[in-house]
């Protein structure tokens, strides 16, 4: 089955960061990782519940854990 894909648009300084981010990684480009980010973050999201103040709770737990690994700072 053929995967398809959309374009999604964030800011020129974050997108920077993340292509320094991943140098030394396994990540072959902005795009893996920021795929990998929404996944996980849809992820821990989806198991913890639905609400917005729930939500918002997780990605800051999420985006924790991706900093404490060094994948954010």
């Amino acid at each position: 089955m053929k995967r398809k894909y959309t374009t999604i648009t964030i800011p020129t300084p974050l997108f920077e960061k993340l292509q320094d981010m991943i140098k030394d990684t396994g990540f072959s480009s902005v795009s893996d990782c920021a795929t990998y980010i929404l996944r996980e973050t849809v992820s821990e999201i989806a198991g913890h519940g639905r609400g917005r103040r729930q939500g918002r709770k997780t990605i800051g737990s999420v985006l924790e854990k991706l900093e404490s690994l060094g994948y954010t700072g």
